[in-house]
């Protein structure tokens, strides 16, 4: 069942490790900073490809959720195809196929291919991402250089959010289009680069559970489905009640095939701790505030205000700084105090951003002080918060034992965005819509359309509190002490160093 890794097992430089600031990490994190970029400029673009493509409401929502279900829900069987098959030669296709379904966004012709295009491009990501991360354990020696690859690994995500609100804004003023195809010339360099200068590595070969993960993602799809066409297409048509119910059976099944498969995509052992679950389903709920506060500021301010595609990009860039300064200081003071009342604090600062957003969105406020104080401080709520949750996620674990929980953190926060989005979409569009709104284009809106629309995204920013409330009382069952938080953050560093883990060390 399983094969020796065909990395070198020696730490010297003779057994083939890579300098940390070599052409290998500039691979691999040239990888972690696409996706990041795409993730962020997609929904800066959404407002002009909402209005290039004549797109509804739903089919806008769809942009971002197909990507993100596909990614969410495939992530996991990506892991393990790497471990299979390699993970050198699947990161390799999982970069290549990438930059195709980029390609293939890009040169999109109608909302269909867009879509498809779209989750394709998620499920190539949730190859390369996974993959990625292995990789870097691999091909650096254990130690300082490990932990300084992982470094530049994790920084991407800071970088790619701040560049591609910037420079996302620049490409999208040009032409929507770019925003994608922008990726084929860097996708081509990464993919080429992998090839040239990463080592084959291979891990534990398990048996593929893809009954599961196919059943997993498709129960989520036909959900989202169902929520997403729900206002336009009305709750009792055949096309939503008909979704609810093969959704609904889908996931039944997958649980099915969960509990009896001999290596299940998604473990159920791992959900034996209280604790822990309440920090993944946190980190679920939170997700969602992330993902509808990055639409809808981007269609509010493009679409209501009338910001230019740069001007909403650099509007927002104080967000990413609450976000960081906020976790900088989260991840301290959760070594000294329990992680659920620091994200408590983070809620109840989420809450009062999210509260004076919607207060203020029919209105026709000034950047300063109506829309920045309330992008900062949702941005510093949400540091407090997410920081202390993913540290709760690992709280008290071995080594061996991070990587699936790192990776399930990862599912419950894709899966938990492109939920978000939807259920939010629909309350946003039945808003609008019972005020006298439309669902087409909002360059298309008279003054009274544009005013219902307005007022929808008012109820996004007010149901973002309302998350936050939910988010809240789900942490209050979550009881890690800052003892395992610190156990957790020791096995995080063990894991990337590459060290055994202790036997002593306490189980999840």
């Amino acid at each position: 069942m399983s094969a020796p890794e065909t990395s070198p097992p020696a730490h010297s430089s003779a057994s083939g490790y890579r300098n940390v600031f070599g052409p290998a990490i500039l691979v691999l994190s040239g990888m972690q900073l696409l996706m990041v970029l795409d993730g962020t400029v997609a929904a800066l673009a959404l407002p002009r490809i909402r209005d290039a493509l004549q797109l509804s409401e739903a089919g806008s929502n769809w942009i971002i959720s197909s990507y993100v279900l596909a990614f969410g829900g495939l992530m996991l069987l990506g892991g393990r195809l790497g471990d299979t098959f390699g993970r050198k030669r699947m990161f390799v296709i999982g970069v290549a196929a990438f930059t195709v379904t980029s390609l293939l966004c890009g040169l999109a012709w109608n909302e269909p291919s867009l879509i498809i295009g779209r989750a394709l491009q998620g499920a190539s990501a949730a190859i390369a991402a996974p993959t990625a991360m292995a990789l870097v354990a691999t091909t650096f020696a254990p130690g300082k250089q490990r932990s300084q690859a992982f470094a530049i690994y994790a920084a991407m995500t800071g970088i790619g959010s701040v560049a591609g609100l910037i420079f996302g804004g620049l490409l999208t003023q040009v032409s929507w289009r770019l925003v994608f195809l922008i990726n084929v010339p860097i996708g081509l360099m990464v993919a080429l680069g992998a090839g040239a200068v990463l080592r084959e590595s291979q891990g534990e070969r398990l048996s593929l559970d893809i009954k599961g993960a196919v059943l997993g993602t498709l129960g989520c799809t036909l959900l989202v489905l169902a929520v997403n066409e729900g206002p336009s297409a009305g709750w009792d048509s055949p096309l939503v009640i008909g979704s609810f119910v093969l959704g609904g059976l889908a996931l039944i099944a997958f649980i099915l095939v969960e509990r009896r498969a001999s290596n299940p995509i998604l473990p159920f052992v791992l959900f034996d701790n209280s604790s822990r679950v309440a920090a993944l389903v946190a980190i679920f709920f939170a997700s969602m505030i992330m993902m509808c506060m990055a639409v809808f500021i981007s269609l509010y301010l493009q679409g209501i205000l009338k910001y230019s595609p740069v001007q909403s990009g650099l509007a927002v860039v104080p967000f990413a700084f609450g976000l960081g300064i906020a976790a900088a200081i989260a991840s301290k003071l959760a070594l000294r105090y329990q992680p659920r009342w620091l994200v408590l604090c983070g809620g109840t600062i989420i809450l009062i951003g999210c509260l004076y957003a919607s207060s203020i969105a029919t209105t026709n406020p000034s950047y300063f002080p109506s829309i920045y104080l309330p992008v900062v401080i949702i941005g510093f709520g949400v540091g407090f918060a997410v920081i202390p949750l993913t540290l709760s996620v690992v709280a008290g674990v071995a080594p061996t034992e991070i990587g699936p929980l790192t990776a399930l953190a990862q599912v419950a926060q894709n899966l938990g965005g492109a939920i978000g989005l939807v259920v939010v979409g629909a309350l946003v569009t039945s808003r609008a819509l019972s005020l006298g709104g439309t669902t087409g284009p909002v360059e298309d809106m008279n003054p009274t359309q544009l005013a219902a629309q307005a007022n929808g995204y008012g109820l996004a920013f007010a149901c973002c509190a309302g998350i936050a409330i939910i988010s809240t009382v789900v942490v209050l069952f979550m009881r890690f002490t800052p003892e395992e938080v610190a156990e957790g953050q020791a096995a995080q560093q063990s894991a990337d160093a590459g060290l055994e883990p202790d036997a002593d060390q306490p189980q999840a």
